[in-house]
């Protein structure tokens, strides 16, 4: 598959080199002259120029592309890269900040694949929403990363509380949530977990037992 990643910073870089370590083809679409030669060191193709203009995206060759990441520091330009990708029917993700507005959040997420918080662990999300992953999955996102998916039970401290105040320390988020069963989704910072909730962890290897214990309390424990 070929992805165009648009923005060479921390997360860009990881997912760069995640997707083409996997055998993807990857070209980066970055505008800043250190950054630019950060990804030629590395290896990547780039194109340099504002991801958010289509010409720069179709020297990209954007329309061979299977999906796209905008995943710059600046919403706007990761939104115009997503809807240039959208017209060449490219797959999008974009990066926005945890501290969005719900109604924020909408907005993009009615024009966008998946949107991603990638402030702890995003180069994996990134990765998995690019390549369309199903949360409902259980693998090796890389060498230290897990998607795993667990049920709460009745009891569990996850129980009441909203995604936001769930704190699994450094190691470990909170990726996508259903209730009742439905389709797993991205979370809004004020969902409330409830009993019988599913919860897609991405969690370093060496932390899942003390993770799941963290969000499940005994019945971790007992499993």
């Amino acid at each position: 598959m070929r992805f165009v990643i648009v923005g060479y910073g921390r997360v860009g870089a990881r997912t760069a080199r995640v997707l083409s370590e996997e055998g993807h083809d990857v070209v980066v679409v970055e505008n800043d002259e250190q950054k630019v030669e950060r990804a030629r060191r590395a290896g990547f193709e780039v194109v340099e120029g504002d991801g958010s203009n289509e010409a720069v995206l179709e020297r990209a060759d954007i329309a061979e592309a299977d999906a796209i990441g905008g995943v710059t520091g600046d919403p706007n330009v990761n939104f115009a890269a997503c809807m240039i990708g959208k017209e060449y029917g490219c797959r999008t993700v974009m990066r926005i900040s945890e501290d969005y507005r719900e109604e924020i959040y909408d907005q993009y997420a009615e024009d966008v694949d998946e949107i991603i918080y990638p402030e702890r662990l995003g180069a994996a999300g990134a990765k998995t929403a690019l390549l369309g992953g199903n949360f409902n999955a259980l693998g090796d996102l890389t060498e230290r990363l897990q998607l795993s998916t667990v049920t709460v039970p009745d009891g569990a401290p996850a129980v009441g509380k909203r995604i936001t105040e769930i704190d699994l320390g450094p190691n470990a988020r909170i990726y996508a949530h259903s209730h009742d069963r439905e389709e797993m989704t991205i979370p809004l910072p004020g969902t409330e977990v409830r009993a019988g909730d599913q919860l897609a962890l991405i969690i370093d290897l060496d932390a899942v037992d003390e993770v799941k214990t963290a969000l499940l309390g005994e019945a971790a424990e007992a499993s």
